[in-house]
C-alpha cells in the first residue's frame, strides 16, 4: 500500500475521529452559508447512526459521510466532509460509494441527498456519481439555496 493510500472505516457518528471531522464540516458550513446557516445547522444534528464512514490517510482522519434511513427503500446521505487541504484526490468518491454499497447491502434502493446549489464542487461530485436533480423534500421545500438530488442504487 502507497504512504497515500486511502482507507475507509465503517464506524458511527460517535467515533471521536467522525466526531472531529464533523466540527470541522460545521465550521466550514457557517462560513460558506453566513445568515442561512442558522437554518441549515439544526438539519445537521443527526441520533445515533451506525452508518458512518471515516477515510484516512497515513492514520490520519481526512473525511467522512454517513447515511440515514428515510424509509424502507429510501436513505438520505449526510455530512459529507473531506479536509479542505487535501480536496481533488477523489476521497469524497471513495466514500460515497462506500455509503451507496453499505446502502446496498442493507438492501436500500434509493439514495437522497440535500447541497447547496452554490457548493459546485459538492453538486458536481454527486452528478458524476449519477445523481440526477429532484424537487426538495422535507425542510428544503422552498429553500431556494438548497439542491436536492437522488439516485437509484
Amino acid at each position: 500500500m502507497s504512504a497515500n493510500a486511502i482507507t475507509l472505516k465503517r464506524t458511527d457518528n460517535y467515533d471521536p475521529d467522525f466526531k472531529q471531522l464533523i466540527a470541522l464540516l460545521d465550521e466550514y458550513l457557517a462560513m460558506r452559508n453566513g445568515e442561512e446557516h442558522s437554518f441549515y445547522a439544526p438539519n445537521n444534528k443527526l441520533d445515533r447512526l451506525d452508518t458512518a464512514i471515516i477515510a484516512y490517510q497515513n492514520s490520519l482522519a481526512v473525511g467522512c459521510g454517513c447515511f440515514k434511513k428515510i424509509d424502507s427503500d429510501t436513505i438520505e446521505i449526510k455530512r459529507m466532509y473531506v479536509k479542505t487541504e487535501i480536496r481533488g484526490k477523489g476521497i469524497a468518491s471513495k466514500i460515497l460509494g462506500a455509503l451507496e454499497a453499505w446502502a446496498k447491502e442493507l438492501n436500500y434502493k434509493y439514495s437522497i441527498l440535500e447541497t447547496g446549489v452554490d457548493f459546485d464542487d459538492a453538486v458536481n461530485l454527486y452528478k458524476k456519481a449519477g445523481y440526477v436533480v429532484i424537487d426538495n423534500y422535507g425542510l428544503y421545500v422552498g429553500k431556494t439555496k438548497s439542491l436536492c438530488l437522488q439516485k437509484i442504487l
